[in-house]
């Protein structure tokens, strides 16, 4: 094994890793307003793993290359390891607003700051980079097809902000992107 194969698996245990952390440590409380997430979370754990694991396995059983080089899986597995590091920091600045269901908390307030301040969704950006990556590493145009279960969160999340929030979400939704910075 190689050294970018060992980086690649060490990546993928610290990728599962942390978010099964996350699941676990990063619950609403109590006190939070809850009933708002629709089972969206439920839907991430299915689907991300089984996208993940489909990715892995489509790549092993067809041959659709995205380029010829290696250098596509050095590229992939940097946007692997810098998903997964920036996802982290985004969710330490967000600190207790941070659920993995969509909550609101008791003072919730809009985060308009850092990362914030070009996206809506900076922690699900990063997840999609770091799944962006995988198929990158794994070389196969079928391994990308992942993203269509952050889109439903996505809607989930950003409904129940508006509902929140009201016009101050919604000015804020007109000023910031959703995923990609000045882009989407």
């Amino acid at each position: 094994m190689n050294a970018l194969s060992t980086l690649f698996y060490i990546s993928m245990a610290a990728w599962f890793l942390t978010e099964f952390l996350y699941k676990n440590m990063l619950k609403s409380g109590k006190e939070d307003q809850k009933n708002k997430d629709k089972s969206t979370l439920n839907i991430l754990w299915l689907a991300i793993p089984f996208s993940i694991a489909s990715a892995v396995f489509v790549s092993y059983q067809t041959h659709f290359p995205i380029i010829d080089g290696i250098w596509i899986l050095y590229l992939g597995e940097l946007f692997i390891v810098i998903g997964i590091i920036v996802r982290y920091m985004i969710i330490r600045s967000l600190g207790k607003y941070f659920t993995v269901d969509v909550t609101i908390r008791q003072d919730h307030k809009i985060k308009k700051e850092g990362f914030y301040k070009y996206l809506r969704h900076p922690s699900y950006a990063f997840s999609l980079l770091t799944s962006f990556g995988l198929g990158l590493y794994l070389n196969n145009w079928l391994s990308l097809v992942f993203a269509l279960a952050f889109a439903y969160r996505i809607k989930i999340e950003e409904q129940t902000l508006i509902e929140q929030f009201g016009d101050e979400y919604i000015e804020y939704r007109k000023r910031t992107k959703k995923l990609i910075p000045f882009i989407y």
